[in-house]
């Protein structure tokens, strides 16, 4: 049952809502404060789902509870009370994060409308914030090795600006999780992601992909579509394989770059874009400047910041963590127990020579979950992981 604080310094309005939140099918739980000092303790103890908060009160008023509020708890929605000549501050509550307001004396239909909408909102937001959990977990950079540890430390240094990122390194090696972390632990983490892989797109159509195009700019284009670079607007777009991508394409991303602005196939009209870009490839992109394969400009505009991401036989040591980890998350998958791997199996699983890096790893911890014992031996490793 969702939980309501009504801070409000009127006994008589306190009553009238409590009675009309409380006999609407019995659905809400309502705590209430008699004035906003009270109220922000309460905020400050408990687990509200909405605050009603009056904005004419002693000791704390209304917009003072909202600010102390949203610094306590920021994901509460908070509707505020408003008699009549507290209109312009109500409205001026809206910029400070309040979720709306409602007028004195209160309307049934508006009131409940209000409060069934703050409640969605609350409820959306926690939804939100579990799936970025899960996305973030997905996500999860395993290693304490040297060279992991300077990669975490570079993202946290570069991820809070929008400084372009090129991620280099071999395949299988973890360049998409980096642009993830870059992302998430960005401004721009509320805003979409777009995913390209340039290797995977035909090079006829990879302009259309990254800058959409209008009908009829080609035979199949039977209407209008936007581009991945408008999907990312106001977020991140990345761009996997890069080095795979034409120079035709190669010259309309440096434009993106250089000037913000996009046009779609087929025409000439200018497209405002605010796109963070991040890049990787396993290609070495200056062998491929020299043979006119990649643009010179377009290399130093992406690389501002350059991120290389080791093979795993350079990180050895991270071994034992990341078959932890996979063997974890590989077993919740599948639905059976957690197997753990004796010291002898990880050794041995430490002097293979991984050409396929972490992707290999995975695809061997699976099999080795699926085909060994309980507890998975070195034995089981030569029988199941053979190199």
């Amino acid at each position: 049952m969702p939980k309501i604080l009504l801070i409000e310094d009127e006994a008589a309005i306190r009553r009238v809502l409590i009675k009309i939140l409380t006999e609407e099918n019995a659905t809400y739980e309502v705590d209430e404060a008699a004035d906003g000092l009270e109220g922000v303790e309460k905020i400050k103890d408990q687990d509200y789902d909405l605050v009603l908060c009056d904005i004419k009160m002693p000791k704390m008023d209304g917009v003072e509870v909202l600010e102390a509020a949203k610094k306590l708890k920021p994901e509460i929605p908070i509707v505020m009370i408003s008699g009549h000549g507290d209109l312009d501050t109500a409205v001026n509550t809206m910029r400070l994060g309040a979720f709306d307001y409602i007028s004195k004396p209160p309307d049934l239909n508006r009131l409940l409308n209000t409060v069934r909408n703050a409640l969605d909102r609350k409820e959306l937001m926690v939804e939100n914030t579990r799936l970025k959990k899960k996305v973030g977990k997905n996500y999860e950079m395993i290693g304490e090795s040297e060279a992991i540890t300077r990669i975490k430390d570079i993202i946290e240094k570069v991820a809070p600006t929008d400084a372009r990122v090129l991620v280099t390194g071999p395949n299988g090696t973890g360049k998409e999780l980096v642009a993830h972390w870059l992302h998430q632990k960005s401004d721009r983490s509320a805003g979409p992601m777009i995913e390209v892989n340039c290797a995977a797109i035909p090079s006829e159509l990879i302009e259309s992909e990254l800058f959409g195009h209008v009908k009829g700019a080609f035979t199949s284009a039977n209407k209008d579509r936007a581009g991945k670079f408008e999907a990312a607007n106001g977020g991140t777009i990345f761009l996997d394989e890069v080095g795979d991508m034409s120079l035709s394409a190669q010259a309309k991303v440096l434009r993106a770059l250089q000037e913000s602005k996009i046009s779609r196939v087929g025409s000439d009209k200018d497209i405002k874009v605010n796109v963070r870009v991040i890049a990787a490839t396993n290609k070495d992109l200056k062998k491929e400047i020299e043979e006119n394969n990649f643009r010179e400009d377009l290399y130093h505009r992406l690389a501002v910041i350059l991120i290389k991401v080791p093979g795993l036989n350079e990180r050895r040591d991270d071994i034992p963590l990341l078959v932890n980890f996979f063997s974890e998350k590989i077993s919740e998958e599948q639905g059976v127990n957690k197997k753990t791997f004796t010291e002898d199996a990880l050794n041995l699983l430490k002097e293979y020579n991984w050409t396929g890096n972490i992707r290999e790893l995975r695809n061997v911890v699976e099999r080795l979950i699926i085909l060994g014992g309980q507890e998975v031996s070195e034995e089981d490793v030569r029988l199941f992981a053979s190199k």
